[in-house]
């Protein structure tokens, strides 16, 4: 397994006296005046309660350093003093949290932002050119007289989950231990789409309105459907609905795929909905299949048959490929669930998922060791079994493996007995996906040092094999004697025979 190693030095700022008259020179009209400085000040709290004890780092981007350090108070207080507010350049700085057993989420008002960064280039060779790091943090720049108050942070250890799945649709059973028989995820309204008789359709499961003609627009290539969609307005395509350019976009990877249903084919899209013109192959979605700071030539697409995920670099090609296109506005917001984000955070063209980057985010640290052999994602609340090699084996197989899987098993020492655990369903197994990753697969399974030798992060889980395929408990409804899988370097989901033998991560 390969290491990569971060720079994390200590910026000394350092002011340095000027020689001038004597004090009791009465000819010393112009006494130096002090630099000006800022100071930054915030609070972490953990479910409403003041957290003490958590490290916030204050990163400076110019030098690519820490400038300094602090620690939340009693009170969960912290601050920062005697930034930099002038210079030939601005200070811009970086702040994130810490502590053992939790992930974080920062918030601020006005004067900085909360954006998703990569701090790759501050580690140095591990072998894994696919492996990255990226930090959740406050950014602000430091001008004249703009020191920065309320740079909060929440704390998140799974009890507080910032997204619940939903169910994926599936109603048979094709064997005890599988995503039906195990019902897991939020339940669909009873009433899950609402036709608004204006071209529009929402849904009530997440919140989304849709175009209800599926195929208004004629396949295009992949900027060009970018640009159909993000010019589409009240007038066409059966609109009525005063909605203007601008409003509608190309749904990310998640948002399409939450319109599948895994229990239905031809199409994957639940009975008795309301939409028109649904084509049964491939639809584009606005997320990049990620290949470094210039982009792939792919974007991952969903072919609607049967819900499969596409990524064959013939069918996907931006460039090439002429795929149809399903138009979506709003936030989500009022929704049963929240969508999560996908994790892409670079644009590569205007109007695709870098640009809105729509849904609920990721925390920083996302993943908590809970040091029995699980892992808890504090974003969906979820716990994992850590080592991600031991079972392997057919769909069947794997799947009374899981049922029987206690303490005492594949490195587990958490008291849990026989039925704790389960296959993860398709929902679940997705969930862990972060679409700026190149490689899930060596991300997951990478060990990140300090330049000191000192630990930055562990491995998340333990021996998680590159290049294979992961079951989950969801069969194809297309062909039963098939179930979706995850394939673990790209995380996209693929229709394979039972009866092959493929890993497993167990949940609960």
């Amino acid at each position: 397994m390969g290491t990569v190693k971060l720079l994390l030095v200590m910026a000394c700022v350092c002011v340095l006296g000027g020689c001038g008259g004597s004090r009791n020179d009465p000819g010393n009209t112009n006494p130096a005046q002090p630099t000006p400085t800022n100071t930054v000040t915030g609070t972490v709290q953990f479910k409403g309660t003041p957290l003490a004890g958590v490290a916030i780092t204050l990163w400076l981007t110019n030098t690519n350093t820490v400038e300094q350090t602090a620690t939340t108070d009693a009170s969960g207080n912290y601050s920062f003093s005697g930034l930099s507010a002038t210079g030939d350049a601005t200070a811009v700085y970086q702040l994130w949290a810490t502590k053992s057993g939790y992930g974080f989420y920062p918030s601020v008002g006005s004067g900085a932002e909360v954006i998703r960064f990569d701090h790759t280039g501050n580690f140095q060779g591990n072998g894994k050119t696919d492996t990255a790091i990226y930090l959740t943090v406050i950014q602000y720049s430091s001008l004249p007289n703009q020191s920065l108050s309320g740079a909060d942070f929440n704390a998140y250890d799974g009890s507080n989950p910032l997204v619940t799945l939903p169910a994926t649709g599936q109603s048979v059973s094709y064997l005890p231990g599988d995503d039906a028989s195990g019902k897991k995820g939020v339940a669909w309204p009873s009433v899950r789409f609402t036709d608004h008789q204006d071209g529009t359709v929402i849904d009530q499961l997440t919140g989304l309105i849709w175009l209800k003609n599926a195929g208004c627009f004629t396949p295009a290539l992949f900027a060009d459907a970018l640009t159909d969609v993000n010019q589409l307005a009240s007038g066409a395509c059966g609109l009525s609905d005063n909605s203007k350019a601008g409003d509608w976009r190309m749904p990310n990877i998640n948002e399409l795929e939450s319109l599948v249903d895994v229990s239905q084919a031809n199409p994957a899209l639940p009975i008795g909905n309301p939409f028109t013109n649904v084509f049964n192959g491939i639809y584009w979605s606005s997320t990049s299949y990620f290949g470094g700071d210039e982009g792939s030539p792919d974007a991952w697409a969903i072919r609607m048959s049967d819900g499969r995920f596409i990524n064959d670099s013939v069918s996907n090609v931006k460039a090439a490929s002429s795929n149809a296109v399903w138009a979506v506005k709003g936030s989500g917001n009022g929704g049963t669930i929240k969508l999560q984000a996908t994790g892409q955070y670079v644009s590569f063209t205007a109007g695709d998922d870098g640009s809105y980057q729509m849904g609920v985010p990721a925390t920083f640290e996302r993943w908590v060791d809970n040091g029995n052999g699980t892992i808890t994602d504090t974003v969906t609340g979820l716990i994992w079994l850590k080592k991600a090699d031991c079972i392997n084996t057919d769909w069947a197989d794997a799947v009374g493996a899981v049922n029987t899987l206690a303490s005492g098993q594949c490195g587990l020492a958490d008291g849990s007995t026989a039925g704790s655990w389960r296959m993860p369903n398709r929902n679940e197994m997705l969930s862990l996906s972060d679409r700026n990753e190149n490689n899930l697969a060596d991300f997951f399974d990478a060990t990140y040092l300090n330049l000191d030798g000192s630990t930055f992060r562990s491995p998340i889980f333990t021996n998680f094999i590159g290049y294979q395929y992961y079951w989950t408990s969801t069969t194809d409804a297309a062909d039963s004697t098939e179930a979706w899988t995850v394939f673990s370097c790209d995380y996209g989901v693929y229709d394979t025979p039972k009866a092959n033998a493929g890993y497993t991560l167990a949940v609960r």
